[in-house]
């Protein structure tokens, strides 16, 4: 595998998978320079570091992979040339922090501009934005406007639901939410309610979803809603424009205690060679501008107060999101992922 240099902000992308052996050039060990291992996409992420680079000097090298980051900081230990790792859930955030990769963000900045329930006590992470786990539904099939989680096993939608993996980190997070509000044996039923309740085994990602409902293959599905935004704007694939255009967004227990939702967000690693660029990098994405590129290029939900959220994504609706503590979902998380095992969701529905 090769790296590959951006023409602009100096962006180093790895388009890999779990397994990659590169390492970051020795030209990047300047001090003008931060490295990055990033669990998000370089073309979701280009735009903030494009932007970042054009404002402070410092270039960013990032290495992406699907999977397999944590574990290679980890084994990296102080050879690392890691300064920070961008991810895309709770989970993986406290797993950074469980495998000892973190250190403190030290940032009043930083401190100043997230709310405190989207940071980690000890400073070991922090969030960046914010993404809902919502209902995908049919415009002709599905007459209903609102909806519930718990509702999702209910057997009327039997044979009618499209989802991932049960063990994807966004259905393992919303699962988790769910243990934590519902106690480990209701998640567990519910799971399996949902499990019962699908139109096939479960495949693909949460665009794929969307085109089942497209073609017939089921009236729900359960996805976050930046692929929405994606599909709404894809004109190199405009197939997608067309999924999207079947499909309605409900926002689940909006009258009650809110929608799950999940975070994109950072850590500072723990040998980090170029802790101040690191910090600043953070800095920034945490900063209003930043945040007004998460909300307008990428189409997730601010966290700063104040940003609004793109006039595209609130076109969709209100958001009232679930004020469940984020460490508690990653406290559950292992739950989760037994739960799913145990009610064998990834086999799909069974006779």
């Amino acid at each position: 595998m090769t790296f590959r240099r951006a023409a602009t902000g100096g962006m180093i992308a790895l388009a890999a998978v779990a397994g990659w052996t590169g390492v970051l050039p020795q030209q990047a060990q300047a001090a003008d320079e931060v490295n990055i291992y990033s669990y998000r996409e370089p073309g979701l992420i280009a735009p903030l570091l494009e932007a970042f680079t054009k404002k402070t000097g410092i270039k960013t090298n990032v290495v992406f992979a699907k999977d397999g980051l944590i574990e290679r900081a980890a084994a990296e230990g102080r050879n690392s040339p890691v300064d920070v790792l961008l991810t895309v859930d709770i989970a993986r955030l406290a797993e950074a922090e469980k495998k000892g990769i973190t250190q403190p963000i030290e940032s009043a900045e930083v401190d100043a501009n997230i709310p405190a329930n989207y940071r980690d006590p000890n400073g070991q992470w922090v969030g960046l934005s914010q993404r809902a786990r919502l209902v995908y539904a049919s415009k002709e099939r599905v007459k209903q406007d609102a909806i519930t989680y718990e509702e999702l096993a209910d057997p009327k939608w039997k044979g009618k639901i499209c989802a991932r993996s049960g063990q994807h980190p966004y259905n393992i997070g919303l699962l988790a939410s769910m243990v934590a509000h519902l106690g480990p044996q209701k998640a567990e039923d519910w799971a399996r309610g949902v499990k019962n309740n699908l139109a096939r085994k479960p495949a693909g990602g949460d665009r794929d979803q969307v085109k089942g409902i497209y073609s017939g293959e089921c009236d729900i599905a359960i996805g976050n809603s930046y692929y929405m935004a994606a599909m709404q704007t894809n004109d190199k694939k405009p197939e997608q424009q067309e999924w999207a255009k079947s499909v309605k967004l409900l926002f689940p227990n909006a009258a009650d205690r809110g929608t799950h939702v999940n975070i994109s967000g950072a850590v500072l690693a723990k040998h980090a060679p170029h802790k101040a660029a690191g910090v600043k990098l953070i800095e920034f994405l945490a900063s209003e501008q930043g945040q007004e590129i998460y909300a307008e290029a990428v189409n997730e939900y601010p966290l700063k107060d104040g940003v609004p959220a793109s006039k595209l994504v609130q076109g969709w609706g209100n958001l009232k999101a679930d004020k469940l503590q984020l460490g508690e979902i990653a406290a559950n998380a292992g739950k989760a992922s037994e739960i799913m095992d145990k009610v064998q969701f990834d086999l799909g529905p069974q006779s």
